[in-house]
């Protein structure tokens, strides 16, 4: 078994929770849905072609939460592009600055196609919305002869310098997971409706998963080991 990991940092996120009318949420952390429609667009899966998406909403899914953020409310305004008619005010939610390491578990050569998708996809990917591009590149790393769990306590810490520097003096930082159950775990686990059945714009499905939240341990590595996020932390680490 094999586990693909990936960096979701940028500016603004949204991770569609509910959406009711003119106000649209978002979770806390990454959806499976979301991630798995990501990964779809970059290999060129189009809307509606159930048999090719199965495969990847089979995959077992988690994500460890590196850096939470801010939650922000943005209103917004628009008008009908043919009548110009003023559509009502709507009310959407996103998060800032936030850092997560999302990781799927499942068969290698999946896997693989999954991340030389991701290195040339043929649709760009963005978090959660068309208006949240990510500030790095998604695709960390190809963890062979490992699982999910592993995987997720195993990747270095991916928080941004600025927010890394808040814990110097620290060996260790304890940060949340959020993962699939296993078998074991089915009767504590909490129910998720963000199982991907459907893609397609005119019947979109999801059905029930399971989820288990832990704590992890991981090391608190240098700020100088880790990738920028920013290109002002480098004048952040100058003053420090």
């Amino acid at each position: 078994m094999s586990v693909l990991t990936l960096r979701l940092a940028g500016p603004l996120q949204s991770w569609g929770a509910s959406a009711r009318f003119a106000r649209r949420t978002t979770e806390t952390a990454p959806t499976k849905s979301g991630v798995i429609g990501m990964l779809a667009a970059a290999a060129g899966i189009e809307r509606g072609d159930d048999d090719k998406l199965k495969p990847l909403a089979a995959l077992r899914f988690g994500v460890r939460i590196d850096q939470p953020g801010t939650r922000v409310r943005d209103f917004q305004t628009a008008h009908h592009g043919v009548t110009g008619k003023s559509m009502p005010l709507s009310e959407r939610f996103y998060l800032a600055d936030a850092v997560f390491v999302a990781a799927l578990e499942g068969d290698h050569r999946l896997l693989a196609e999954l991340q030389a998708a991701l290195r040339a996809p043929v649709y760009a990917p963005f978090l959660g919305r068309r208006s949240c591009p990510p500030s790095l590149p998604v695709e960390l790393q190809l963890h062979e002869n490992t699982c999910l769990q592993d995987a997720l306590r195993e990747e270095p810490w991916q928080a941004s310098p600025w927010y890394r520097r808040q814990y110097r003096g620290h060996n260790e930082v304890e940060v949340t997971v959020l993962r699939e159950a296993n078998a074991h775990e089915q009767n504590t686990a909490d129910t998720l409706h963000d199982q991907p059945l459907s893609f397609a714009a005119e019947h979109r499905r999801h059905t029930l998963r399971t989820q288990v939240s832990y704590s992890v341990r991981i090391p608190n590595l240098s700020t100088r080991q880790l990738p920028r996020h920013d290109p002002f932390d480098a004048l952040d680490e100058e003053s420090a």
